[in-house]
């Protein structure tokens, strides 16, 4: 029999088996049990920030803000703030469900693929299901990206994300609402697969937090806070280049090479880096506000099971165990 044992995060990303010391018995999954609360935080994330999106859009796709008011700098943010807040319900929608199904398919993945008998890698089970999930969301996402991009050009008579898709498609018809997802998958995947191997990564070299502590609450959110803001800012500053590709393809409806031929013979390596400043914002705010609030929701829910008496493995007494280190001494004892 084990001794009891007790672990001081109840929020770990990495959880594969947590076992109750006592039976033996497999204890919830993050994933798999708390799939309401991925959600619930990514339409939290995307709808606080819907106003950042729109001013990276503008400033990553070059369209042009005049407002003698405010300097150019400022133009982007100050109509970005301000109504008419066009294609809001479709992108907020978007971002949501896209954020929500790539971070629980990418938690879950990596607990079904970490206990499966194939012994999977660490590291492998960490990208493999982001990879392949972000990928996916992509292709099902992008008339919706590309008719939402569109409609953020303050030249634009479009009204709706319907007259947008109806406008792309009178252009190029059905091909042209999915132009650019060459470039958005090689931009999306690699954001998200670094987010989730950073996070998971942060989340293993953090300091637990002691539950005994009378600051365990504050301390738990300060350690998600961190770990979130890791994990946006490392995904945001990776992929801006190719937000700037396919917001260019967007504008210009040219094939995925010749747009980069074109803005390196038109803004040399300046390219790389435009619209930089906006794009972590909107990209870095969301994805790191998206883990944190899953973070406090899972653990806000957790508490209140465990102080109804709902959960059939309260924190207190789980602990994270090697599978393989426990069954050996299992068969050893």
């Amino acid at each position: 029999m084990f001794a009891r044992l007790f672990f001081k995060n109840s929020l770990e990303n990495n959880l594969v088996f947590l076992l109750d010391v006592d039976g033996y018995q497999m204890a919830p999954s993050r994933a798999k049990d708390y799939p309401a609360e991925y959600i619930l935080a990514s339409a939290m994330a995307a709808a606080i920030n819907y106003p950042l999106w729109r001013a990276s859009a503008l400033a990553q796709s070059g369209f042009r803000v005049a407002s003698s008011s405010f300097p150019p700098s400022l133009s982007p943010y100050v109509y970005a703030f301000a109504p008419p807040y066009k294609g809001m319900v479709a992108t907020v929608f978007g971002m949501t469900w896209a954020r929500a199904a790539i971070f629980w398919g990418s938690d879950r993945g990596k607990e079904l693929l970490s206990s499966s008998k194939y012994n999977v890698p660490t590291l492998v089970a960490t990208i493999i299901p982001p990879l392949v999930v972000s990928t996916g969301v992509q292709c099902i996402n992008m008339p919706i990206v590309r008719a939402a991009i569109t409609l953020q050009d303050p030249q634009s008579n479009l009204s709706s994300v319907w007259s947008a898709l109806k406008h792309i498609h009178k252009q190029g018809g059905v091909p042209s609402l999915w132009h650019g997802t060459s470039a958005g998958i090689l931009k999306t995947v690699p954001k998200y697969c670094t987010a989730v191997l950073v996070k998971d990564w942060m989340e293993n070299v953090l300091p637990a937090v002691d539950p005994s502590s009378p600051t365990a609450d504050s301390d738990r959110l300060w350690r998600s806070a961190t770990k979130s803001a890791c994990a946006g800012v490392a995904g945001a500053a990776l992929t801006n280049p190719l937000d700037v590709i396919r917001n260019e393809m967007f504008k210009t409806n040219q094939p995925l090479f010749d747009t980069v031929k074109n803005l390196w013979r038109t803004e040399g390596s300046a390219f790389l880096t435009r619209g930089v400043g906006k794009n972590m914002i909107a990209v870095a705010i969301p994805v790191g506000c998206t883990i944190f609030f899953t973070d406090a929701l899972i653990d806000y829910t957790s508490s209140s099971r465990e102080r109804k008496g709902q959960n059939r493995y309260p924190i207190s007494i789980l602990a994270k165990i090697d599978v393989k280190r426990c069954c050996a001494k299992g068969r050893s004892g």
